[in-house]
């Protein structure tokens, strides 16, 4: 990929999630919880799944789909991060290692947003399923850390004059279904969930982001040490409730299907044999 392409630096978010991997622990619960909304969506399915594919899942969602009683691969970019799981892969989403249906399910929570070619990687993701495989995501969506990027923001300006990248950007929703459809994805869904997180110590949420390996890896970041005391401005200058300081999770649920003979079809265009205005016309 060219490089005015590339957003994010690819060997720091592996080195930051090498450096999670002894610290992920901290933030099992808020992964899990993720996690199991997106899994949620398993109980409204009528089939079963025998291989799964957890991608990224940071020791968190194998377990949960092994208690399913499937066989599960993990993968992860960071070798560290990969071997949480017993016979853990250590693979790049960009340049997927796995044969085309390989799996029946593919899990990818919250390990999608530092990829710099996402169509192409869901289009990998798509191959490596089986037809008719089920693809499930969860991507943080416009608006997540909302409160850290503006108050990052308002305190770099008010001390330097200006404001480096700091927070990653974001996907809309209705972008996340346009990217299923544009990967070959059949029956493309894309819900938006959101999870507030409160603080009673507002430099827990910087810890926690370093703990879950989602520090700054953008390719344009400010690689000088910060302005002094922009930290503690800008954690001073969020939100709060009742003194406790607030995040927010944006979450884009996605959902797809490997495309399949047997899967239901939308019918031609033109191919209506009554009309909207009549059907209008004729309720009571």
């Amino acid at each position: 990929m060219a490089d005015g392409m590339q957003i994010f630096d690819r060997v720091a978010v592996r080195h930051h999630r090498d450096r999670a991997a002894g610290l992920v622990g901290q933030v099992a619960e808020v992964l899990a919880e993720v996690a199991d909304r997106l899994l949620d969506r398993l109980d409204d399915v009528t089939r079963s799944f025998s291989i799964a594919l957890d991608v990224g899942g940071r020791g968190v969602v194998a377990p949960l789909l092994a208690a399913r009683g499937m066989r599960v691969v993990s993968c992860d970019l960071s070798p560290a991060m990969a071997a949480l799981h017993p016979g853990g892969v250590a693979a790049d989403e960009e340049f997927l290692p796995f044969a085309p249906a390989s799996f029946d399910l593919i899990v990818a929570n919250l390990s999608l947003h530092w990829v710099n070619d996402l169509p192409g990687a869901l289009i990998q993701l798509r191959c490596a399923l089986k037809p008719d495989g089920l693809f499930l995501a969860s991507i943080p969506a416009l608006g997540t850390l909302a409160e850290l990027r503006t108050a990052l923001t308002e305190a770099e300006a008010g001390l330097s004059g200006g404001a480096a990248p700091r927070v990653s950007p974001f996907p809309d929703l209705p972008d996340c279904a346009a990217l299923l459809q544009r990967a070959g994805f059949a029956l493309p869904v894309a819900d938006l969930d959101e999870i507030g997180l409160m603080y009673a110590d507002p430099l827990a949420l910087l810890r926690d982001l370093r703990a879950a390996g989602e520090t700054n890896a953008m390719r344009l970041r400010d690689r000088r040490v910060p302005p002094r005391g922009l930290f503690p401005q800008t954690l001073a200058g969020m939100p709060s409730n009742d003194g406790r300081t607030r995040a927010t999770l944006r979450l884009a649920m996605l959902t797809a299907w490997a495309p399949a003979p047997s899967q239901p079809k939308p019918v031609a265009r033109g191919s209506a044999t009554v009309s909207l205005a009549e059907v209008l016309r004729n309720e009571p």
